[in-house]
C-alpha cells in the first residue's frame, strides 16, 4: 500500500477516535493516561527523530545548494541569472503565502480556554523538546544570524545560525575548488544521502505517528480541530495558486513578452507529470523536453535552469513552509513578532534552497522553525494527514518556477552564447519536495 494511503489510513483512524473519544468520554482519568502513556510517546518519539536529522540535513542539504548555484562570475551571465531567479522567485513566494496566512487567519477560532488547556498539556508532555531563545529586535536578528559557535548553535537547535554558517562553508568551498575542497564536498554527498535514506526510514513510521498525534490533538480540542485544517488546505492552495498565475504571468508577460495562457498550456505535461509523481526530480526528463520542444527554449538555457531547479528552486516547498508555520502558531495561540517573521521568512527561502526530494523531505525544517519560536511541534501531526495532496499541488508549483524561469532567462540570453555548466549532485527519482 503507498506511504500517503497509509498516512491518510493512520489520519482518519487517529482524528475519528480522538473526536469520538472527546465527545463520548471528554476528561475522563483512562483518557488521560492513554495519552499520556501511549499516544503521546509514540508521537514524541516520531518528533524527536525529525528532530535527530535536523542538522545534518540542513548543514548538507545548503551547502550542496550553495555548490550547485556556483560563484555567478565563475558561471557566468547564465549562472548569475539563474541565481538572481531563484532568490527573487522564492521571496516572493514565501511573502504571498505569509500574507495570505495573515488575512485568512486559518488557525485562528479556537476558543481561548481549550487552547490554554491543549498547551498546558503540551507543556507537559513536551518540556524535554529543545527550544529557541526569541530575538527582540532587528539588529539583535541579524547579530544572531552569526553564531558565536556553529557547534553550540547546532547543539540548541538554532536553525539560522546553521543555516548562516552552512551557507558560509558553501560559498567558501565554491570559491576555493580544490582538490581538498572537492574531496570535503564529496563527504557532505555522503552525509545528504544517509540523511536522506534516514528520512526515509523515519517517514515509513509517519502513518503510526500520524495515528498517534492526531488522537491526541482531537481527543483535547474536538471538531474545531478539523474545522481548522479544512482552512489550512484552503489557505495553502489559495497562496500556491495566486503565486503561481499571479507572480509567473507578471514574469512572463514583463520580461519575457509571451502570454502566460500559451506557456501554461504548453506547459501542461511538465505540470501534470509533477503533480502525479510529486517529485521535481522524477519530473526533470519531461521538464526537458517540455521547455526545449514546448517553449522552444534553448537547450543550453533549459539543461542548466531545469536542472538546477529541480534541486534548487522550490518556490512551492518554501511558500507551503511559511504558511504552514504562521498556521500552527496562530492554532496555538503563539504571538509572533514583525522581526520573527522576517526571521521565518529568510529560513523558508534557505530551507527551499535545501529542500530534499523525499517523502517528508521538509518537516526537519518545519519542526526546527516550530521549536526556535516556541511553537508545539506536535501541531505537524495535524497537517500530515492532507500533505500528499498538498505535497503534489507544491512541486507543480516548484516545476512551473522551473518552466517559467527558463522562459525568461532565455528571452535575455542570445542565441551564440556557450553554455555554463555548474557542478551539481545527482537528481534523485525520489518522491515528494
Amino acid at each position: 500500500m503507498p506511504l500517503h494511503t497509509r498516512m491518510l489510513i493512520g489520519f482518519i483512524v487517529g482524528a475519528s477516535l480522538g473526536l469520538a473519544a472527546n465527545v463520548l468520554v471528554g476528561d475522563a482519568a483512562w483518557l488521560a493516561g492513554v495519552i499520556a502513556y501511549v499516544t503521546d510517546p509514540i508521537g514524541q518519539l516520531f518528533l524527536r527523530l525529525l528532530f535527530m536529522l535536523v542538522v545534518p540535513l540542513v548543514f548538507s542539504a545548503l551547502i550542496l545548494g550553495v555548490v550547485e548555484i556556483g560563484d555567478p562570475r565563475s558561471l557566468g551571465r547564465l549562472g548569475g541569472k539563474t541565481l538572481v531567479w531563484v532568490l527573487a522567485s522564492t521571496f516572493i513566494a514565501v511573502v504571498i503565502g505569509m500574507v495570505v496566512t495573515h488575512l485568512l487567519q486559518p488557525g485562528a477560532g479556537i476558543p481561548d480556554e481549550l487552547r490554554d488547556r491543549v498547551m498546558a498539556d503540551i507543556s507537559e508532555s513536551g518540556a524535554a523538546l529543545p527550544t529557541g531563545d526569541m530575538p527582540i529586535g532587528f539588529m539583535q536578528m541579524l547579530l544572531n544570524m552569526v553564531p558565536r559557535n556553529p557547534i553550540a548553535a547546532a547543539a540548541n537547535t538554532d536553525l539560522i545560525g546553521v543555516m548562516f554558517f552552512s551557507l558560509m562553508f558553501g560559498v567558501a568551498a565554491t570559491v576555493l575548488n580544490t582538490a581538498g575542497t572537492r574531496s570535503f564536498v564529496g563527504a557532505v554527498q555522503g552525509v545528504y544521502d544517509i540523511s536522506l535514506k534516514l528520512i526515509d526510514w523515519v517517514i515509513r513510521l509517519a502513518p503510526y505517528a500520524v495515528a498517534a498525534l492526531l488522537f491526541t490533538l482531537t481527543a483535547r480540542m474536538g471538531l474545531g480541530l478539523m474545522v481548522q485544517l479544512g482552512w489550512f488546505v484552503l489557505t495553502a492552495v489559495l497562496a500556491m495558486a495566486l503565486h503561481f498565475f499571479g507572480t509567473y504571468s507578471v514574469a512572463i508577460m514583463a520580461i519575457a513578452r509571451r502570454s502566460p495562457l500559451d506557456v501554461f498550456r504548453r506547459s501542461q505535461p511538465a505540470l501534470l507529470t509533477a503533480f502525479s509523481t510529486s517529485s521535481s526530480a522524477a519530473t526533470l526528463p519531461t521538464s526537458l523536453k517540455v521547455a526545449e520542444e514546448n517553449l522552444g527554449v534553448p537547450r543550453r538555457v533549459a539543461r542548466f535552469v531545469c536542472t538546477l531547479g529541480s534541486t534548487v528552486n522550490m518556490n512551492g516547498t518554501a511558500l507551503y513552509e511559511g504558511v504552514t508555520v504562521l498556521f500552527l502558531a496562530q492554532l496555538f495561540g503563539v504571538e509572533l513578532t514583525l522581526v520573527q517573521q522576517a526571521m521565518i521568512l529568510v529560513m523558508c527561502i534557505m530551507g527551499g534552497i535545501g529542500a530534499a526530494s523525499v517523502p517528508g523531505g521538509s518537516l526537519p525544517v518545519i519542526a526546527a522553525i516550530l521549536v526556535m519560536f516556541g511553537i508545539p511541534a506536535e501541531g505537524i501531526g495535524i497537517i500530515l494527514g492532507v500533505d500528499r495532496f498538498l505535497d503534489m499541488c507544491r512541486t507543480a508549483v516548484n516545476i512551473g518556477g522551473d518552466m517559467v524561469g527558463s522562459v525568461v532567462i532565455a528571452r535575455s540570453e542570445p542565441d551564440d552564447a556557450e553554455p555554463s555548466l555548474g557542478p551539481l549532485r545527482p537528481a534523485t527519482a525520489a518522491v515528494g519536495d
